[in-house]
């Protein structure tokens, strides 16, 4: 049997560490890298190119949601697993959207997750019965409306949105991105104007509204 080589991205470490000695323990399963944050996550993904992300929603730096759209671009061989404590519709819809192929609950068993891992590398998705609940109840209602809870940020805006939500002033966000502190005033503004929020207050409390922050 065919090694399925792992990426583990959840910025807990207990909870990594428990999920790494967890798959590492079925023989079949490598895994090769492990990430604590969003950006770490597709740095990983990058340099190892695994068989399969096993992502948290809710990571610093860069979100989970924005973590699958990164990866299904610039790392479209790599399947992606979300293993999450959220089980609301939404997060479901957003994920499945954005590129990813399976998606769990942190109270599923080992058992399941061994499994999901598996029918992600063998070219199937697998989805949890709350997700599986989801995705039917989309299919029997496409017509409603799904908000992007980014409401059209760029990229880059994404990345200064979870900075900001972290509560990085402007000068550490054009650190943190090698840009200007004038380019980084700048997509602040547009940020806040986008999501329709006057402050960094007011965005830490959006951000946390739609599970885009833990």
């Amino acid at each position: 049997m065919p090694r399925v080589r792992v990426l583990v991205a959840d910025d807990h470490t207990l909870v990594r560490e428990s999920l790494v000695g967890v798959l590492e323990a079925e023989g079949d399963i490598e895994v090769v890298a492990q990430a604590a944050d969003g950006l770490e996550a597709l740095q990983q993904a990058q340099a190892h190119r695994p068989d399969v992300a096993v992502v948290d929603l809710s990571m610093p730096r860069l979100g989970g949601i924005e973590v699958v759209r990164r990866l299904r671009e610039t790392a479209p061989d790599t399947r992606v697993l979300v293993l999450t404590m959220h089980e609301e519709e939404e997060y479901v819809l957003h994920v499945v959207r954005a590129g990813a192929s399976g998606y769990l609950v942190k109270d599923s068993s080992s058992a399941e997750l061994v499994a999901a891992i598996r029918a992600l590398h063998a070219g199937r998705g697998h989805f949890g019965p709350q997700a599986a609940k989801a995705l039917a109840q989309q299919v029997q209602r496409p017509d409603q409306a799904l908000q992007d809870p980014y409401r059209g940020l760029t990229a880059r805006e994404r990345e200064v949105f979870h900075l900001l939500a972290e509560g990085l002033r402007t000068k550490e966000i054009a650190r943190a991105l090698d840009i200007s502190v004038k380019t980084a005033e700048n997509h602040r503004a547009r940020v806040l104007d986008k999501l329709g929020v006057r402050n960094s207050a007011e965005l830490v409390r959006y951000a946390v509204r739609h599970g885009l922050v833990r």
